[in-house]
């Protein structure tokens, strides 16, 4: 593919709450082995884009090592890779990026010196699976100046998104940006754009002279009546973990084998980093059902309706209903929980019971 990819990864959520004060989004585990970033960085490489830059920034620690060796998504090669833009302190710029216009602007360079005639810019908070290819011939065949992937989502809370309305030829004519004033039929805008290279380099400096530092509400918004700015609709699963909610959804809706096999089964499959630990353990009376379960857990008790991570403990006589215990939990001897989520290295002690509300999914840590 004749395009390089940029991931949006640094930033944080306050509807996270506590989950997000360790790691960056990006980071957030899903799925009993993987993480929030290995969907668009697998997407990058399984559509063939070669070159992708990874712009990170705030709590990056574990994304930066989960992102320490390339090989696990095929970027370990001599023609292209994986870059790590972290914010630097240099003569020409003194703050830590103030957006995500400003994370490009302070990375102009990075741009100006490839080759590739597009870019793919991508969240790397969505959960999804996409032939960039297929973006890239609609917004080429669209005649396109910048292509944005939309979807259509019910259900939901619509307010955390950005909402778009097309006219009959799929231009994008009206645009609110997560301010919970979109009109209800509005299309869901999914972080993922596609746009000529040299031409984002001349909108960012545009959005540079006019002290601009977001990307949609200061270089693509204002731009609706004079670029020709196009939908791209996904149809396939699509959603994002940047609130509590939504990350317990996700998780929830991995428990289903059609979905699972889709990410995980079906070529092109999503890659992450693979640990050397050994395979589950289920002890004695362990009773485990419609639950996922990582390599290096140990069940002793009853697990149902969840996701258990890597390395996860659960004692004797406990259990476990629709929960996610997140990597090095320990549950101690006769615990019941119920309807929550538990913060990485917890430990739950002997004889606790904490039932959650569904509606409003409790974090432990």
């Amino acid at each position: 593919m004749k395009a390089v990819g940029i991931i949006l990864a640094g930033g944080n959520s306050e509807r996270l709450q506590v989950l997000s004060s360790r790691r960056a989004v990006a980071a957030m585990p899903l799925a009993g082995t993987y993480r929030s970033i290995d969907f668009a960085l697998s997407n990058m490489s399984n559509s063939g884009v070669g070159t992708v830059a990874v712009v990170t920034q705030y709590s990056s620690r574990s994304l930066n090592y989960h992102l320490s060796s390339s090989k696990w998504w095929d970027f370990g090669r001599k023609q292209g890779g994986l870059y790590l833009l972290n914010p630097t302190i240099t003569p020409e710029n003194q703050s830590w990026y103030e957006g995500t216009a400003d994370a490009l602007l302070q990375n102009l360079d990075f741009l100006t010196e490839r080759h590739e005639p597009y870019v793919v810019i991508a969240s790397g908070d969505g959960v999804y699976k996409m032939d960039y290819n297929r973006v890239l011939e609609h917004h080429v065949a669209a005649g396109a100046e910048v292509t944005v992937v939309c979807k259509a989502l019910s259900g939901v809370d619509r307010s955390r998104f950005g909402l778009v309305q097309t006219d009959g030829t799929g231009r994008i004519i009206a645009w609110a940006e997560k301010d919970g004033q979109g009109q209800a039929d509005g299309l869901v805008n999914c972080g993922i754009y596609v746009i000529r290279r040299r031409h984002l380099i001349q909108l960012l400096e545009e959005c540079k002279r006019s002290g601009g530092k977001d990307l949609v509400r200061d270089v693509l918004i204002p731009h609706l009546g004079g670029k020709r700015i196009m939908c791209y609709r996904h149809e396939a699963y699509w959603t994002n973990i940047a609130s509590v909610e939504s990350y317990f959804a996700c998780n929830r809706d991995m428990l289903d084998p059609a979905l699972r096999r889709y990410f995980f089964v079906e070529e092109p499959v999503i890659h992450t980093r693979v640990d050397d630990n050994p395979p589950a353990k289920f002890n004695g009376v362990a009773q485990v059902s419609h639950s996922l379960v990582a390599g290096g857990a140990i069940v002793n008790g009853t697990v149902e309706d969840s996701v258990l991570f890597k390395k996860v403990y659960v004692g004797d006589g406990s259990t476990v209903k629709n929960c996610i215990l997140m990597n090095n939990v320990y549950v101690g001897d006769n615990v019941w929980l119920e309807n929550c989520i538990v913060e990485t290295k917890t430990k739950i002690a002997d004889g606790t019971r904490m039932v959650g509300d569904p509606a409003d999914i409790p974090v432990i840590t």
